[in-house]
């Protein structure tokens, strides 16, 4: 009996590594070659053998496993200027606050000489880094010979801050001198102020401040009209700040994963519909937000992002994921003795079970792979089958419990394109502002 059972286990595994060796083949003969992470070189063999849904599609998302990645931000950059310089694509939206988008925006259209002199526009600190700055540098360079509807544009998506909406329109307010009551002036104030309780919410706070917040914006658009500043772009920048402080309200009510996500596609769509010119946009989030099928496993049942403007826009939208093998990752340990903090941690293998574990094998060091290619071609079906992969979040990497990042998923349904990079290093997060 003994015998017997070792023979089906040996035949078993032995299917299992032919099987893997075919996959690996397959990836070898069909993936596309990324020649390195070098931002300003260019995408010679992807040039050669773009996909065609690639190729076709006007809204590009791509995310990254983790917030912190120099090879997610270098290769994301160096795809940013493919499609500018190839594709026409000038609207740049991220999974940031709307507040970042004036002062980004003043600076790499040369409004200021000095990149510091943007201050702290970023809400997520991992985009203080050399490379979220180079490629800053990059698009004011690109914008200075270029009229404004030839610039590039930044775009805030995100609705995780109120902060200084109040600020602002007030700033409005006393310049017109418009007439506002006081008690919406106060709704105005405790909604830009209120911070977000992520465990519990705050029960009916959206419920009853919303409807003083559209209050408060149509009495801004009736003295618009009044007084004939329909162009004025005071007024339409206000218009959209309180549009971004509702949202914001409403998710301070109920901080949910799908209602961030959902206020962050209603954002998407109205930049893409009203602000983009050719209606093509480049989209830069993490790997959750941007995959076309859900938050976290693949069974969460979880709306995201990505999933709503793939269903909005069907193939319009062109969604690409990244993995990696191995390399030095950022966590955040927290340690009931001290003060919690940022360490380093090594992956000097990849995970077992892991899409990455097989991936790690093939020939070419970053490569990309067309899911629909993969769906049609791939006899072993490896991209269509569940497996996992590693999600990392804004606390960085974790490996104790792994099973908190470690999420099961079915890739060709996640995304419609990957890259797979063997080895990734952390970011240089050392920009200094005042």
């Amino acid at each position: 009996m003994k015998q017997i059972l070792f023979c089906i286990i040996t035949l078993f595994a032995c299917k299992n590594y032919a099987q893997v060796d075919k996959t690996i083949e397959w990836i070898n003969h069909n993936s596309i070659e990324i020649e390195d992470a070098d931002p300003n070189s260019e995408l010679t063999a992807f040039s050669k053998n773009t996909p065609e849904r690639f190729k076709n599609a006007r809204i590009y998302g791509f995310g990254e496993l983790s917030h912190d990645g120099k090879e997610y931000f270098d290769i994301k950059a160096k795809y940013f200027k493919y499609l500018v310089k190839n594709e026409g694509v000038l609207t740049f939206m991220m999974e940031e606050e709307y507040q970042a988008e004036s002062p980004v925006n003043q600076w790499i259209t040369g409004q200021d000489n000095d990149i510091l002199s943007m201050g702290t526009p970023f809400q997520v600190g991992f985009w203080y880094s050399e490379e979220i700055y180079d490629l800053l540098r990059w698009m004011r360079i690109y914008n200075l010979d270029r009229s404004k509807e030839e610039q590039i544009k930044f775009y805030g998506i995100d609705v995780k801050s109120g902060k200084n909406f109040n600020v602002e329109v007030h700033n409005l307010i006393d310049k017109y001198n418009i007439p506002i009551s006081k008690d919406l002036l106060v709704t105005l104030d405790d909604c830009s102020n209120k911070s977000i309780d992520y465990y519990a919410g705050t029960k009916e706070w959206a419920d009853k401040q919303v409807p003083k917040l559209i209050k408060l914006q149509n009495e801004i658009n009736r003295y618009q009209i009044a007084n004939n500043l329909n162009n004025s772009k005071d007024f339409n920048s206000i218009d959209r700040s309180i549009s971004n402080l509702i949202n914001y309200t409403e998710y301070v009510q109920d901080p949910k994963s799908e209602v961030r996500d959902n206020k962050m596609f209603e954002n998407s769509k109205w930049i893409i519909d009203k602000e983009s010119k050719n209606g093509k946009a480049f989209l830069w989030a993490h790997n959750e937000h941007i995959n076309k099928r859900g938050m976290w496993s693949s069974n969460s049942g979880i709306v995201n992002l990505g999933k709503q403007l793939k269903d909005y826009y069907g193939d319009d939208y062109y969604c690409v994921g990244f993995d990696f093998g191995i390399g030095t990752l950022k966590g955040f340990e927290n340690n009931k003795r001290q003060q919690g903090k940022w360490r380093l941690y090594q992956v000097d293998k990849p995970y077992k079970k892991t899409y990455s574990h097989t991936l790690f094998k093939a020939n070419y060091d970053i490569f990309f792979i067309d899911m629909s290619k993969a769906i049609d071609c791939d006899e072993t079906k490896f991209f269509s089958t569940s497996n996992f992969n590693l999600s990392i979040g804004s606390g960085g990497f974790s490996p104790k419990p792994l099973y908190k990042i470690k999420m099961r998923k079915i890739y060709a349904d996640e995304y419609d394109g990957l890259i797979f990079i063997k080895e990734i290093s952390p970011a240089n997060n050392n920009i200094k502002v005042n």
